[in-house]
Parts: structure tokens; sequence; C-alpha cells
């Protein structure tokens, strides 16, 4: 079979002038100046999507630095050993959990980053697990079938909270849109 480009193969290059060489910067072509638009997307520039709201406590991280002492707590819990430690351990994730939580909610709420999924889910785990310590307390152990009785249940919670919580972002996010903080 005969090849249809009988050539040399490669790319080709745009040769320079004679008289420039690469490495004088003086001499280099300025380079074209992208949009403003473009490079804040390129980015990711937290001014093009607006800025976080902001928490009642504002001036102070306080979310933030109850995510960092419960992760230091998990930490130090764990390379004691778990199980002299647990009520440490118990507390450092817990303060992580709340301390996210409450990002998460607020950044959804505020219609800046949807969040709808992780917290949907949350309520179907609050109750999935207050009813199987019930049934634990009642009865010291807990029946293998209870937990496939209460997964349609955890199911169309799931399902509920989710269309609330994205029904509320929507709503929230238009409104963000509308007075120009996008």
């Amino acid at each position: 079979m005969a090849q249809r480009n009988p050539g040399r193969r490669g790319r080709s290059r745009k040769r320079r002038p004679s008289g420039q060489s690469a490495s004088d910067p003086a001499q280099r072509p300025a380079p074209a100046a992208r949009p403003a638009q473009r490079a804040a997307s390129a980015l990711g520039d937290l001014k093009a999507s607006g800025e976080r709201p902001h928490a009642p406590w504002h001036p102070l991280p306080l979310s933030e630095l109850l995510i960092l002492v419960g992760a230091i707590g998990t930490v130090v819990a764990y390379l004691r050993g778990v199980e002299s430690n647990g009520a440490l351990l118990g507390a450092g994730i817990g303060a992580v959990v709340i301390g996210t939580i409450e990002v998460t909610l607020r950044e959804h709420l505020s219609g800046f980053r949807s969040h709808t999924l992780m917290l949907s889910v949350l309520p179907a785990i609050v109750f999935h697990s207050a009813v199987v310590l019930v049934v634990l307390a009642l009865n010291n152990r807990a029946p293998g079938w209870l937990n496939v009785a209460l997964l349609p249940i955890d199911v169309a919670l799931v399902a509920l909270c989710f269309k609330l919580l994205r029904a509320r972002y929507v709503d929230a996010r238009r409104e963000r849109t509308f007075a120009g903080l996008r």
C-alpha cells in the first residue's frame, strides 16, 4: 500500500527571523493578554464565584478551628490506643463532624455551593443509628433483619431530604445570582 504523504513526518515549526535569538527576552514579542474572565475561570479564582458566606461569628474561624482540634484529638487518640482513649476518639470525630456540617450547611443554604447529597444523607444516618441504639438498649443485641427492614425507610428519607434541599439551594442560588454575587 502506498503512503499518502511520503514527505517528512512531524510538526512544522514557525521559523524565526534570522537576527532574533530565543534567549533574548528584550526581542521576544509580548504575549497576548488573556481576557480577565477566562483567566479567573482557568485559575479557579474565588472572586469569580463570589465570596464564601460569613458565619455569624465571622472574624473568628470557629468551624475551621473545631475541625483542626477534632483532627488533632482523633490522631492523638489513635496513636495512644483506641481501646483506652475511646472518649477522646469520639470527641475528636464529633468535633470534625460538627465543624464540617456547619460549613457545608452554611454554604448550601446561602447558594454558594451545593452539598445536597451529603446533607440529605445525614438525617437518614441519624434515624437509622437512633433506631439501632434503641433496639440495642432494649435487647442487648440487634437482629440482622433490622438493617434490611430500615433500608426502605432510609432511602425514602434521603429522597425526601434531597428534593427539599435541592429546591432550597436552587432558590438561594437564584437570589445570589440576582444580587450580583454569582
